[in-house]
């Protein structure tokens, strides 16, 4: 599935860059200034953090 697919409530898993590996929830879609999709994504143990669009794949929860 492309990023540009992504809506709120989504599970995915970072495919690449700094938090590759962890999973979760898409919440907070964001376009930046330079184009490129930023989200924040919820992991179960209620962590948060932001990452690219690009950089999640998104799948069926686990």
């Amino acid at each position: 599935m492309t990023t540009t697919n992504l809506k709120d409530g989504d599970f995915c898993i970072v495919i690449a860059g700094t938090h590759k590996g962890k999973s979760g929830f898409v919440q907070d879609i964001n376009t930046s200034k330079t184009g490129h999709i930023t989200i924040t994504v919820l992991q179960k143990n209620g962590v948060r953090f932001k990452t690219l669009g690009k950089s999640v794949e998104v799948t069926k929860e686990e």
